[in-house]
C-alpha cells in the first residue's frame, strides 16, 4: 500500500523535490521556493540560495518580484467594483479615463503612428478586463513604430525606465493610437495597468490602498505590495536576467536601493507586486473557495466564476493560440493554455498535465501560480531568475509536471 500525504503520494512529493533540486544543482537557478496545496494541506520546498554566488538560504518567507503573476491579484479590486455596481462591464471608460476617449486606430498594426482611422466605438470596462481594448505588448512586433513608442514613453511599466505617476502615465498613453479596434483582438499587459488607474479614479483612493483594504488585508497577505519595507529588504533576493548567449548572471534589480526598495510612482497592476508563496496561496485558495476566506467573503461567487472562465471569442482565441504556439523560441513554451478570463489564463484544452479549467499566470521574473478547480489543487513556484534564457521556463514546466504526477487518490 502506498503512503499518501494529503492527496499526494510520498513518492510523488519526493520527485517534486528531486526535480526542483536538480534545477538548482545545475547552477542555472540559484534558489527557489515552491508550494503545492490540495484541500487544507500544503507542502513547501525552499531550495538553494538568495544569490547565485551563495549567501543566505532561500526560506519559505522569501519575498519575490511577481512580475506578470501580479495580474490575477490586481484584477480583484475591479471585480469588487463590479460587485458593488460602481462599475459596469459595458460602460464606456471615457468618464473616468478621458485620455482614452475618441481614439484613433492604426490602419496597420506595424504602420506609421499617423496613418490612422477613427475608432468605431468607445473603449469599455469589458475591453480593459479582457485585454482587448486595442493596445498591448507584442513580442512579435518589437521594432514597429507603436511598440517603439510604448517603450520610449515608459508605458511598458516593467521596462528599463520606471513608469511615471498615474496621471502622467495616462496622458502619455492618450497620445498613442490603438493598434486594433476596441474589442477586436487580445493583447497583452497594458490593459492591467490601465485598470489600476481606473480603480483609483472610481474609488478616489490610490490603487494600492484600495487593493490592500479590500483584498490583501482580508486575506492576510501582509508581505504583498508594490515595494518592500526597509526592515524587510533582507528577505528580497536580487533579480537576475541572465545573458541570453553566455548564461552569465546579470543583476536586473538589486534589493537595497533597487526599484522595489521604495514606493513606486506608479503602482503597476500588470506586473509590480512583490509577494511570498503563502500570500499567493491565500489568494488562489480564496478563488478555489468561490470568493471566501474563512468566514469572510472577498469576492462574490459569480465574480470568481467570471474571472476564471474563458472570455475570448473564437476569433480572439485563434490569435492568442497562434501567438503562443508560433513563438516558443521567444516564450520557451509559456502561455500555451488556450483561453483568457479576467486577468489570467484559463485552460480550454488538455495540452499538458493540467486539467481544463486550470487558471493562473506566470511572470517574466521566473514566477508561476495556478489553481485547478477540478483537482482542488494549487501550485506556486517563485525564483529570482528572469526568463531571458529558457532555464526558468523549463523549471516551471517541470514543476507543474511533477505536481500533477504527485497526485494520488
Amino acid at each position: 500500500m502506498t503512503t499518501t500525504t494529503r492527496g499526494f503520494s510520498a513518492a510523488g512529493l519526493r520527485r517534486v523535490r528531486d526535480v526542483l533540486a536538480r534545477h538548482v544543482d545545475s547552477g542555472k537557478i540559484p534558489g527557489l521556493v515552491a508550494l503545492v496545496g490540495r484541500g487544507d494541506e500544503t507542502h513547501v520546498e525552499a531550495i538553494g540560495t538568495m544569490r547565485h554566488d551563495g549567501g543566505a538560504p532561500m526560506r519559505r518567507d522569501t519575498i519575490f518580484r511577481m512580475a506578470s503573476t501580479s495580474k490575477p491579484v490586481a484584477m480583484a479590486p475591479v471585480m469588487i467594483l463590479l460587485d458593488e455596481c460602481r462599475l459596469r462591464l459595458d460602460d464606456p471608460v471615457d468618464q473616468w479615463l478621458p485620455e482614452l476617449a475618441d481614439r484613433q486606430v492604426l490602419k496597420r498594426a506595424d504602420g506609421p503612428l499617423d496613418d490612422t482611422v477613427p475608432a468605431r466605438r468607445p473603449i469599455t470596462v469589458r475591453d480593459l478586463m479582457t485585454s482587448t481594448f486595442g493596445l498591448g505588448m507584442d513580442v512579435t512586433t518589437l521594432g514597429t513604430p507603436i511598440q517603439a513608442a510604448i517603450f520610449e514613453q515608459a508605458i511598458w511599466s516593467q521596462g528599463g525606465e520606471p513608469a511615471p505617476e498615474p496621471d502622467e502615465w495616462m496622458r502619455r498613453l492618450g497620445t498613442l493610437p490603438l493598434m486594433y479596434q476596441p474589442g477586436e483582438r487580445w493583447q497583452y499587459h497594458i490593459s492591467h495597468d490601465v485598470l489600476g488607474v481606473l480603480v483609483a479614479r472610481v474609488t478616489g483612493q490610490p490603487f494600492e490602498q484600495f487593493l490592500r483594504e479590500r483584498v490583501l488585508d482580508p486575506l492576510g497577505m501582509k508581505d504583498t505590495g508594490f515595494h518592500v519595507p526597509a526592515d524587510q529588504l533582507d528577505r528580497l533576493p536580487p533579480s537576475y536576467a541572465p545573458d541570453p548567449q553566455s548564461g552569465e548572471f546579470i543583476v536586473w534589480d538589486e534589493a537595497a536601493g533597487g526599484r522595489y526598495s521604495r514606493p513606486p510612482a506608479f503602482s503597476a497592476g500588470g506586473g509590480g507586486l512583490v509577494s511570498t508563496v503563502d500570500d499567493y496561496h491565500a489568494y488562489f485558495r480564496m478563488l478555489l473557495n468561490q470568493g471566501t476566506h474563512g468566514t469572510e467573503r472577498v469576492l462574490s461567487r459569480p465574480a470568481v466564476q467570471l474571472m476564471t472562465t474563458n472570455r475570448l471569442t473564437p476569433e480572439q482565441q485563434t490569435v492568442r493560440e497562434a501567438l503562443a504556439r508560433d513563438n516558443v523560441h521567444v516564450s520557451f513554451g509559456q502561455g500555451q493554455h488556450g483561453g483568457w478570463g479576467f486577468g489570467m489564463a484559463v485552460r480550454t484544452y488538455r495540452g499538458d498535465y493540467a486539467s481544463i479549467g486550470q487558471f493562473g499566470w506566470d511572470g517574466g521574473t521566473g514566477t508561476t501560480a495556478y489553481a485547478d478547480p477540478d483537482q482542488q489543487l494549487t501550485g506556486i513556484l517563485l525564483t529570482q531568475v528572469g526568463m531571458s534564457t529558457p532555464d526558468p521556463a523549463r523549471l516551471i514546466h517541470d514543476f507543474w509536471t511533477t505536481l500533477y504526477q504527485a497526485m494520488d487518490d
